[in-house]
């Protein structure tokens, strides 16, 4: 899958591998445009001399490139966020103005929102539970939820706020952190669940992004959003659900074996498919039910932060699940 990933450089956006700080008259070339970098276009290793290219290397290895990055400010965090309005039904009050197939194409064509704006909800309706799944929902999706959400904070502050810029690569990130949509797993705890992501998230692949401080923080995200409730767990559901399947749409154009293409894209769409469940699952849902939630993670973080974090899974005690309690049915 892709692996270009790009950043914010003073709201001009440009590759994250790209930026470069050689000289005040580059960085002017860079900001203001010029015939060299004309404003708004890309900026690729191949346009950089080999002098350049040894200084950005050199750069980029001391962190002098950080100051460049416009740090991103988390939708969920600004006010707009607390006054979200959906339609009873779950969808837009107010629908783009364009064509759409399929129940669940809303998702994938809704234009790319500005990285600060809340991101917007499905366009229809969200279907009851009961047109899903012929039998009751598992009681353990609150704990599956937590999951989703973390991978879901993770990708987007690994990616600056903008997934956008590399579908495939923020796809491939969701479904490494989280083991409910990457492995189908079935934690059956919130502890197990957050050990789980942690686990992931400190690994060598991850740890450079901030180890587990920045776990801790992705608590704090999970938090916040099981605070503002209903409209914008929704919100960032359907965010996310549009984001594996711009991955989806990525993996055709990938150029790879025929099997591997073929078990990533059953993958994609078994991770879609259940965060459309969740999504539908949490409209459901009464309004208490995420300031409970909340807490529950609150208490975890406090755990793992007093105790910091060795590196283990947490293990949850072996329980007997019915059989008829299930995570996602075919519809």
């Amino acid at each position: 899958m892709g692996q270009m990933s790009y950043c914010k450089l003073r709201k001009k956006r440009v590759p994250y591998l790209l930026v470069c700080e050689f000289s005040s008259q580059f960085l002017l070339e860079l900001n203001c445009g010029s015939a060299l970098f004309p404003l708004g276009n890309e900026i690729r290793l191949e346009d950089l001399s080999a002098e350049e290219i040894k200084y950005f290397r050199k750069a980029l290895a001391s962190g002098e490139l950080s100051r460049l990055i416009e740090p991103w400010t988390p939708w969920w965090t600004k006010p707009s966020a607390r006054s979200i309005s959906l339609s009873p039904g779950g969808g837009q009050l107010v629908k783009p103005l364009h064509e759409h197939e399929g129940t669940n194409a809303q998702a994938s064509t809704t234009p790319e929102p500005k990285l600060s704006e809340v991101p917007a909800g499905p366009e229809n309706s969200l279907p009851p539970l009961e047109q899903l799944t012929r039998t009751d929902p598992s009681p353990l999706l609150a704990v599956h939820l937590v999951d989703v959400l973390y991978s879901y904070c993770f990708t987007l502050r690994l990616y600056n706020g903008d997934w956008h810029s590399d579908p495939s690569g923020a796809a491939t990130a969701i479904l490494s952190v989280s083991k409910v949509l990457g492995d189908d797993a079935r934690p059956e705890t919130v502890a197990e669940a957050l050990g789980a992501c942690l686990e992931q998230t400190c690994s060598a692949v991850y740890r450079h992004t901030g180890g587990f401080r920045f776990c801790i923080g992705l608590l704090d995200d999970i938090i916040s959003l099981l605070h503002l409730g209903c409209g914008a767990l929704i919100c960032s559901l359907c965010d996310l659900q549009r984001l594996i399947q711009a991955g989806e749409r990525m993996l055709k154009s990938e150029k790879m074996g025929k099997a591997e293409k073929g078990k990533s894209s059953r993958k994609l769409h078994s991770a879609e498919r259940k965060v459309y469940f969740l999504m539908c699952w949490v409209h459901d849902q009464p309004g208490e039910a995420w300031s409970s939630l909340a807490g529950i993670v609150e208490v975890e973080k406090a755990s793992l932060w007093e105790s910091g974090y060795s590196g283990t899974r947490v293990k949850a005690e072996k329980k007997e699940v019915p059989q008829t309690k299930v995570l996602i049915e075919e519809v």
